[in-house]
Formats: C-alpha cells, sequence, structure tokens
C-alpha cells in the first residue's frame, strides 16, 4: 500500500529541482525531494510520498497520522525494504 506520510524536516541541502531534505518518520531518516514545497524549512512537518514532500502540515495532524500508523503497524514499512516479509507468489 501507498501512503503519503508525515515527516519533520531535520536538514535541507541543494536548490529548486535540486532541493532534498532529511526527513524524520518517527525515528527513521528519510532523503526526501523536497522542490514541490519550496517554503518548507528545517523544523517542518511535511507529507511524503514516494521520496518527494507534497505538502506542510502542522505538527499536531502529524503526530496524529503517526498514532493512526502505530495502531495499524504501518511504520514497519518505512524502514529497510527487508523489514517485512515479501508476499509469495504463485509460480
Amino acid at each position: 500500500m501507498c501512503l503519503a506520510i508525515p515527516g519533520k524536516i531535520l536538514s535541507t541541502t541543494g536548490e529548486d529541482l535540486q532541493r532534498t531534505a532529511r526527513v524524520d518518520f518517527a525515528g527513521i531518516v528519510k532523503e526526501v525531494n523536497v522542490a514541490y514545497v519550496p517554503d518548507a524549512k528545517v523544523g517542518d512537518y511535511v507529507i511524503v510520498h514516494v521520496g518527494f514532500a507534497i505538502s506542510k502540515v502542522d505538527e499536531s495532524e502529524a503526530m496524529r497520522v503517526f498514532e493512526y500508523l502505530k495502531e495499524m503497524d504501518e511504520l514497519a514499512e518505512l524502514d529497510e525494504p527487508s523489514a517485512r516479509p515479501s508476499p509469495k507468489r504463485e509460480q
């Protein structure tokens, strides 16, 4: 399942279309393209979908989403792909 997940910007580098950020997703830090949210800065929360920040969100909403994801046990998907077993396919 693809979800847009909130994360907190820890740092940014680059400019324009090459602007990226280190984003913290409840303890898991990933590199994200933030070109679509040029006003996002360190400390802001952004909604990230497939490696791209697509909007800003306030901290209370981000925390609410993290609680839902914890309840659904979906935060493991943010970790390395090996965190969850792949579904078996019939051959």
